[in-house]
């Protein structure tokens, strides 16, 4: 859990630093290494149950990013980690989230996918499918693959908030025909599986 909160509040570290930098004139290569090394990791929250599973920030804005738990929902920080807003409570049927997506030609649309991805023993919960919001997480959709029990990976087309690819690991304890890798080309409202291996070998 230490490392997870580490590597929130090191890409928040850097992506300030770079900011501060270039807005001085400096080219991100420039940032003396001593200056690096001197900084200190500290809790930034946001303080909730379970594990980090994913984390992803905002094309263009280096004060935003999303962070999905294992079992406590889906988080949004608008001022990099000084307070955080869980945003899935009201809309999501499940806690656990392996993946979330921001599109990079529309940072308002994202797409989350349940069930965390990091497998551990009985203590894992499992997903109910696919979410998408098209108001920056202020309101959720269930876009489908309900059975598809944990997603570990989503990936939107760089110029259509559309099309994403959603990698499916399948369900914790036995095989199933829904693993594999979906695409979707209209917002979630049909997906079709492009990659399959068989029913006991998921996407990850």
């Amino acid at each position: 859990m230490k490392g997870s909160f580490k590597l929130i509040v090191q890409i928040v570290v850097l992506a300030v630093l770079s900011t501060s930098y270039s807005q001085l004139g400096y080219a991100k290569d420039a940032v003396d290494s001593e200056v690096i090394e001197k900084v200190e990791f500290r809790m930034i929250g946001p303080y909730r149950g379970g594990r980090v599973g994913t984390v992803t920030g905002v094309p263009g804005d280096s004060l935003t990013y999303y962070m999905g738990s294992a079992g406590g929902g889906l988080w949004k920080t608008s001022n990099a980690g000084t307070s955080w807003e869980n945003i899935s409570d009201d809309y999501f049927n499940v806690g656990t989230i392996g993946a979330v997506a921001v599109a990079p030609s529309n940072v308002n649309v994202l797409y989350a996918g349940t069930g965390e991805a990091p497998i551990r023993g009985v203590t894992t919960s499992h997903g109910d499918g696919v979410y998408k919001s098209t108001d920056a997480g202020k309101t959720w959709t269930h876009v489908g693959l309900k059975k598809a029990g944990q997603i570990s990976r989503i990936k939107i087309a760089h110029q259509d908030p559309d099309t994403a690819f959603v990698a499916v690991q399948g369900q914790i304890w036995g095989d199933n025909d829904e693993r594999g890798i979906y695409r979707t080309t209209d917002g979630g409202q049909s997906w079709q599986q492009v990659l399959k291996v068989n029913a006991s070998t998921g996407a990850a």
